[in-house]
């Protein structure tokens, strides 16, 4: 792959910006989905930059951070990481026929694939897609149970889809202590801490499961469909916890 100058290729065996902000005129959406580790050197640009999308994108831009788990035996374990991120990277990876993951990587909804800190094309990626009005409707709604789960309520008229919700945290700073970023304090936003994927139906609902320590009040809910056949996203919604 020609992006391993510039971003860190899975090799477990071994070792500002601007435009025009999201208004009324924009029917579209953009979710991007940021592939990335604490034990990365090349990742903290990439969280900067979804950062600064979040803060410049007011409305239907849906940015999900997953920590992947192949750099956590190589200095630092990842505290967010999962197995399962890593995996959703890897069927992303056969889709767009790439020949290994790598981290940082961004796709945007389900189409385009690039190095996660490139900021002039996820800029394009983002404008681009939020002029592509979507047909699909989607609608959830979040509610804490009991302090440890979530219970998310959704309806959709998608079809041929699977439904993913995600559990987000707002953000974390965390001070690294060991590996490629060793004394740098990192900072995360959107952090997905629990996902489920469902086939979809019109309407269901399910739970979400709240890490220890964390609390609803710094969580959101995000949900999109996905197409089966060529993983294109179709619509997407977000919603707060009640």
């Amino acid at each position: 792959m020609v992006v391993a100058s510039l971003a860190c290729v899975d090799q477990p065996k071994t070792n500002a910006i601007t435009g025009n902000s999201n208004n009324s005129a924009d029917k579209g959406f953009a979710v991007v989905e940021l592939f990335t580790s604490e034990g990365c050197s090349s990742c903290p640009p990439a969280d900067n930059a979804v950062a600064a999308l979040l803060k410049e994108y007011t409305g239907n831009v849906y940015v999900l951070g997953y920590h992947v788990d192949y750099w956590d035996n190589l200095g630092w374990k990842d505290i967010f990481s999962k197995a399962a991120y890593t995996q959703s990277q890897r069927e992303y990876a056969k889709v767009f026929k790439l020949s290994s993951v790598y981290t940082p990587q961004v796709i945007v909804n389900g189409t385009e694939q690039f190095v996660g800190s490139d900021e002039n094309e996820l800029k394009a990626a983002v404008n681009k897609d939020l002029k592509q009005e979507s047909t699909i409707k989607l609608n959830v709604d979040a509610k804490a149970t009991d302090g440890k789960t979530v219970t998310v309520n959704y309806s959709t008229d998608a079809s041929n889809a699977n439904l993913k919700i995600a559990l987000i945290q707002l953000s974390a700073d965390n001070k690294i202590q060991r590996g490629e970023n060793t004394g740098a304090t990192l900072h995360h936003v959107n952090i997905v801490r629990d996902i489920k994927t469902i086939v979809v139906s019109d309407k269901g609902n399910t739970t979400l499961e709240i890490p220890e320590g964390l609390a609803a009040k710094d969580c959101l809910v995000i949900a999109f469909t996905q197409n089966i056949n060529d993983s294109k996203i179709t619509a997407a919604s977000e919603a707060s916890i009640q």
